[in-house]
């Protein structure tokens, strides 16, 4: 059997032709420090032209916790938000290389916290803030929606504490949750690993994250892990992943999303397997006009928007 790599095929770093789907929006604000700790700590706002307060997408980019950025073309599919009268903001967040576990779980519930510090005044809905991340994006989603009102990930230092940080709906593409059972999950789905390859390795993406080989620290990988927090309301959820994904497997997010389903309760959980569709947003699986819909049809159902916002 082939081997594979662990490095998405989706790596998130920016093509030559980088933000250029950003080219016909009217209404934008960038690099809006969320915190100050980090020059990481940023975020973009893009605004459609329909009446406030608008719903929220916060998306979150992939790129094996290491790199990506929030303006690159992984957000070209959640800006057709825009098209329905969501505002549609897009992250960025400290990875491997700058700090370990929890500290981008932070970033995101920081932001979070920022979007509903300042709805007034950039004419938000603090009520309807939903979630959307692919691969290590995907992670942090999970982590986003199970983790609201848990005070271990909200860094007091990252500011606006006087609000939650909890969300209204989960978007996750692709993504990684259990980081022990990945190799074993790849190796029955026939993508045998190699040392250089296996998740479980000392350089792979989720060890870097957690700042030591994974299999040397179980205890920090249950921490990492979303499923610990499951717990009755949770908001819903919408997770799509490829049958063919060569770098996360799709058992991952199934497994996952039984265990919610059991806890939160089957109607809070909406499970599609994507077949033969592989991991990346690239994939047309992912991003077709007609997948793009059912996940902003499923947005619109969850934060109860009738026709666009307001």
């Amino acid at each position: 059997m082939p081997t594979q790599p662990n490095l998405p095929t989706d790596t998130g770093i920016p093509d030559a032709d980088t933000g250029r789907f950003l080219d016909h929006i009217a209404h934008e604000v960038l690099d809006l420090p969320y915190a100050t700790l980090s020059a990481a700590q940023k975020l973009d706002l893009y605004m459609p032209t329909t009446a406030r307060p608008c719903p929220v997408i916060l998306y979150i980019h992939g790129g094996a916790f290491s790199h990506g950025d929030k303006r690159d073309e992984q957000l070209e599919s959640p800006l057709e938000g825009l098209q329905r009268g969501y505002a549609v903001i897009s992250m960025n967040y400290r990875m491997s290389g700058e700090a370990t576990f929890p500290a981008l779980v932070q970033d995101v519930k920081a932001a979070v916290r920022w979007v509903r510090a300042h709805a007034d005044a950039h004419g938000l809905d603090p009520n309807r803030i939903a979630v959307w991340g692919g691969s290590a994006g995907g992670y942090l989603a999970l982590m986003a929606g199970v983790t609201g009102g848990l005070p271990a990930f909200d860094d007091p230092a990252l500011g606006n504490t006087d609000v939650s940080a909890e969300v209204q709906a989960v978007v996750a593409w692709f993504p990684p949750a259990d980081f022990l059972t990945m190799d074993a999950q790849l190796e029955a789905s026939g993508f045998v690993q190699t040392p250089e390859s296996a998740h479980s390795g000392p350089r792979s993406p989720e060890s870097l994250i957690l700042g030591r080989q994974i299999t040397l620290i179980p205890e920090l990988v249950r921490e990492a892990d979303p499923a610990t927090y499951l717990r009755p309301g949770l908001p819903p959820f919408l997770i799509q992943h490829g049958s063919a994904d060569e770098i996360v497997p799709y058992q991952q997010s199934l497994v996952f999303a039984g265990k919610l389903a059991t806890v939160n309760g089957a109607e809070t959980i909406r499970y599609e397997l994507l077949l033969n569709a592989g991991h990346g947003h690239r994939d047309p699986a992912f991003n077709n006009p007609e997948n793009v819909a059912r996940v902003l049809d499923f947005l619109d159902d969850a934060l109860e928007v009738a026709v666009g916002c307001g």
